[in-house]
């Protein structure tokens, strides 16, 4: 299934492909992956520049040169401004950035340039001009941003000549910081905390696309939450959907994510052409309202 990726006019698959371990493959292998995505309705494939130090993208173009596909059958997107030790959203970085992911990519353009995170220096009106020289020479057609709040993205939007289209954000029934907040307001817990100022209801406001990504993690340190001692019961909760709906525990959780309203996308990274499988299983459910409180529920999240 497709939806509209914020207001860029490009419709991309609700389950985009995350391609950071693309690396570890060889070209064989990056192409049964890439084929299992398209063959089950995903055309939307997510880069980084430092995955694999490059490679991931490297390998991605090798991979789809092989197979013959033409540039219009999917929708590239790829991130910068991650450096060793510190984050550089300079317009000298960004240009040279999409100038090494293009030539590793094997493409003329990018449907999508996200930057990478915040970068507590960023100077808008540097941003604002690299990105009008990638979209005036055709190498970048929309863009986003990683991980930033609604006053980083208000800020930088200020100055831009076109929408944001994008914003990735961590997302998993094992992380929910966005969502706690918006529960529990004007409350004295500890979930009441505003971690991101409102994001979710800014980004649906204004038409951006939240990107969930690591959808399967507790976080980047602590790993995956199916099967930790410490989630038995949203372990138990997610299976017991997978059983009732005939679908895998991943197919569950990514349509935990789709059922939201704000019409997120959901990355995930997997580069196992059967478990992609599975996994886009998820758009054959649409839970209900009760079921998805009950998997947010048994995360340890108390309701006001």
């Amino acid at each position: 299934m497709k939806q509209k990726i914020g207001q860029s006019g490009l419709e991309g698959s609700r389950i985009a492909l995350g391609c950071m371990r693309m690396a570890a493959l060889d070209t064989t292998a990056a192409q049964e992956v890439i084929a299992s995505a398209l063959n089950h309705d995903i055309n939307f494939f997510d880069h980084a520049d430092i995955y694999g130090g490059g490679e991931s993208e490297r390998r991605f173009g090798e991979a789809v040169k092989t197979l013959g596909l033409s540039r219009e059958q999917y929708l590239l997107q790829s991130k910068c401004g991650i450096r060793q030790g510190y984050f550089d959203f300079s317009k000298e970085h960004i240009l040279s950035s999409v100038d090494g992911i293009l030539e590793r990519l094997g493409t003329d353009y990018l449907d999508f340039l996200v930057l990478h995170r915040p970068d507590a220096l960023v100077e808008p009106e540097e941003v604002a001009e690299a990105f009008y020289q990638l979209k005036k020479a055709g190498k970048v057609k929309h863009f986003g941003v990683s991980n930033q709040n609604p006053h980083q993205i208000a800020l930088l939007q200020a100055y831009l000549d076109q929408p944001l289209a994008v914003n990735q954000m961590q997302l998993s029934p094992a992380h929910t910081p966005m969502i706690d907040t918006g529960l529990n307001v004007n409350m004295k817990n500890s979930s009441a905390i505003d971690r991101d100022n409102g994001v979710i209801d800014y980004c649906r406001l204004h038409h951006i696309t939240l990107q969930a990504w690591s959808p399967f993690q507790i976080d980047l340190g602590r790993g995956l939450f199916m099967g930790n001692p410490n989630y038995k019961e949203l372990t138990a909760t997610i299976e017991k959907y997978a059983k009732q709906y005939a679908l895998s525990s991943e197919a569950i959780i990514v349509a935990w994510i789709l059922r939201h309203p704000a019409k997120m996308q959901a990355i995930v990274g997997s580069m196992n052409p059967e478990r992609i499988a599975r996994i886009a299983a998820a758009e054959q459910v649409i839970l209900s309202r009760s079921e998805w409180y009950d998997i947010y529920r048994s995360a340890g999240n108390s309701l006001p």
